[in-house]
């Protein structure tokens, strides 16, 4: 595999993508036209998920994911880990919008060095040019 994970990957459900419902396939200009002023951070999706419901799941997966001895790689959607992230951090789902999170980016949870308890984001949305510069 990719990640050469090899057997030890597990498919984990709570990493789906948002769940859309009525808007999936829909673009953001395509539901603004229908429905002026829509937030996906702020309204969620009918027919699909909330905000707080994609939180729950992040909350779900966290929670176990503390309980893990070492490193943990997660592959998962972009809206989702904008979520997670806010989620780690402890804020509201709605923070999420404020991580901009580009595909096949690389991103690092961790916790401060100083204060084991205290999250932190240590890396965000690095590309693979990130990674070939040396940086």
């Amino acid at each position: 595999s990719l990640a050469e994970l090899g057997t030890d990957a597990e498919i984990e459900p709570d990493l789906a993508e948002w769940d859309y419902g009525d808007y999936e396939s829909l673009r953001t200009p395509e539901i603004l036209n229908k429905r002026p002023g829509w937030d996906i951070w702020q309204d969620g999706c009918p027919g699909g998920e909330a905000p707080a419901d994609v939180a729950d799941r992040a909350d779900r997966l966290l929670h176990r994911l503390r309980k893990e001895r070492g490193n943990v790689a997660l592959f998962s959607h972009g809206q989702f880990g904008r979520v997670l992230a806010a989620r780690w951090l402890l804020l509201p789902p709605r923070e999420g919008r404020h991580f901009a999170l580009d595909p096949a980016s690389l991103s690092i949870l961790g916790t401060d060095a100083d204060h084991a308890l205290r999250p932190v984001i240590s890396l965000w949305n690095a590309s693979s040019s990130f990674f070939r510069s040396g940086a």
